[in-house]
């Protein structure tokens, strides 16, 4: 006897006939009720863009961070469940230094971003091992330098991630998906890190509700250097005085 969809909704690990999991669609739209996130690669390094939004006047906007530092070289900017994130962030910060005490050298992007996508896949109702018994409800934006270069991946809670040269996660996910379609052709050969930080920052612009100011703004610049002979990044996070010139002159 077939299930009902309302059946299928409960079976976190049970796949529909149409071959969908709907718990793992639901947790995926989860991220739309997030801020925008905006990550672009250009040939001189990577910029991210976060919306910060204060739920409450009674909230410190200050406290609402989108992006964290995973390593000197990797940051993480993510949208959704701020508690999911969190936990995505700590598994990332375990993996990178438990990479650099057995190999002695830093993690790469595509690996510890590889890491955490196997918890964003370990969920159920198993009572014989610890786990959530649900999906992830967050999507993460993975940047740094490794020693392939600069480097940005997507990590959805369906345990993918790809990698990229322009990504848009949260609200207006979508909407500025056109955008950097249209904007980023080949921007990782092409744009300098200035004109890839104008695309982001108009991109937002246009698809927050409130307006754009310093305040309600976080931007991460990942730039690559050599440091004792290997290839790492210069995370650089800019104060509300840069952010407000970056924001002069904006279409």
């Amino acid at each position: 006897m077939f299930l009902t969809r309302s059946e299928y909704d409960r079976g976190v690990n049970t796949f529909s006939p149409e071959g969908r999991l709907f718990q793992v669609e639901y947790a995926m739209e989860a991220v739309k009720l997030g801020t925008t996130t905006i990550g672009i690669q250009s040939k001189e390094g990577i910029v991210l863009v976060a919306e910060r939004r204060a739920v409450s006047r009674l909230l410190s906007i200050d406290s609402m961070k989108k992006i964290s530092k995973i390593d000197n070289h990797i940051v993480a900017a993510s949208a959704g469940l701020i508690a999911d994130a969190r936990t995505w962030v700590d598994r990332a910060r375990t993996e990178s230094q438990d990479y650099f005490f057995t190999y002695g050298q830093r993690i790469g992007i595509g690996h510890v971003t590889m890491k955490v996508s196997e918890i964003a896949l370990h969920f159920g109702d198993d009572e014989s091992t610890i786990r959530l018994g649900r999906p992830f409800g967050v999507a993460m934006l993975f940047a740094g330098v490794d020693h392939t270069g600069t480097a940005l991946y997507h990590l959805d809670p369906s345990g993918t991630y790809i990698r990229c040269i322009a990504k848009a996660i949260g609200a207006g996910g979508d909407g500025a998906e056109q955008a950097l379609i249209e904007h980023c052709k080949e921007c990782d050969k092409k744009m300098t890190l200035a004109q890839a930080q104008k695309v982001a920052l108009t991109t937002l612009k246009q698809l927050m509700e409130e307006k754009i100011s310093n305040k309600n703004v976080e931007i991460v610049i990942i730039k690559p250097e050599m440091e004792d002979g290997e290839m790492t990044g210069k995370i650089t996070w800019l104060n509300e005085e840069e952010i407000g010139q970056a924001l002069v002159g904006l279409e």
